[in-house]
C-alpha cells in the first residue's frame, strides 16, 4: 500500500481541506421584513445587485429590503393574444357579424349537423322509441352479424394444423412399459 493512502477514513464524505490562506468574496448582509414581522438577514456579495424583494424564510411571503423602497417595473411584457386578438387580425367586425347571420341562419333551417340516412333520429326516453304508440319502447329485429372469413390468396400454402393426431406421435414410454 502507498504510504499516502487514508486508512479506515470516509474518503468522499468529509473534507480535509482547511480554510486557511484563503481570501473569500467580500460580502455583505442584507436584512429583509416581511409583513407578519419575520426579520433575517441574507448575505450578498458587494458586487451584486441586491433585490428590494426577497422570500421570506419562515413563511414564503414577500419579504421587504429593510430601508429601502419598492421600485414599480416600467417595463410591461407583452399582453397574451387571446383568440379573439387573432380572430380580429383576419377579419373585421361587419365581416364576422356576417359569417354569424350565416351560420345562424342553416342552424336555424336544419342544414347544419343534418343526420345522415343510415343513422337514426335520437331517442327521447321519457316518451320511448320514435313511431312507438302509447310511449312504450318497441322491440327491434336483432341485427346480423357478418362473419368474416379470411380470404384465401391462389398459391398460399395450407394452415397449419396446431394439434397433431394421436396416431402421429410415438407412444410415451411410462416406468410400467419399460422392459
Amino acid at each position: 500500500m502507498s504510504e499516502r493512502a487514508l486508512r479506515g477514513t470516509r474518503l468522499g464524505a468529509t473534507s480535509y481541506e482547511t480554510d486557511n490562506g484563503i481570501d473569500l468574496a467580500p460580502r455583505q448582509d442584507v436584512e429583509y421584513a416581511c409583513p407578519a414581522g419575520h426579520h433575517f438577514q441574507m448575505p450578498f456579495s458587494v458586487e451584486a445587485e441586491v433585490p428590494m424583494v426577497w422570500e421570506c424564510r419562515v413563511c414564503g411571503a414577500q419579504a421587504l429590503r429593510v430601508g429601502g423602497t419598492v421600485e414599480e417595473d416600467h417595463k410591461q411584457g407583452k399582453p397574451a393574444r387571446t383568440h379573439w386578438d387573432m380572430l380580429l387580425e383576419r377579419r373585421s367586425i361587419p365581416e364576422l357579424e356576417e359569417v354569424l347571420a350565416e351560420r345562424l341562419a342553416l342552424l336555424r333551417d336544419g342544414g347544419f349537423g343534418r343526420r345522415s340516412a343510415h343513422t337514426a333520429p335520437p331517442v327521447n326516453l321519457s316518451k320511448g322509441a320514435p313511431g312507438a304508440e302509447g310511449g312504450a319502447a318497441t322491440a327491434t329485429a336483432p341485427a346480423k352479424t357478418v362473419k368474416k372469413t379470411a380470404a384465401k390468396k391462389p398459391g398460399a400454402a395450407p394452415a397449419r394444423k396446431t394439434a397433431a393426431k394421436s396416431s402421429d406421435r410415438p407412444a410415451r414410454k411410462t416406468a410400467a412399459t419399460k422392459p
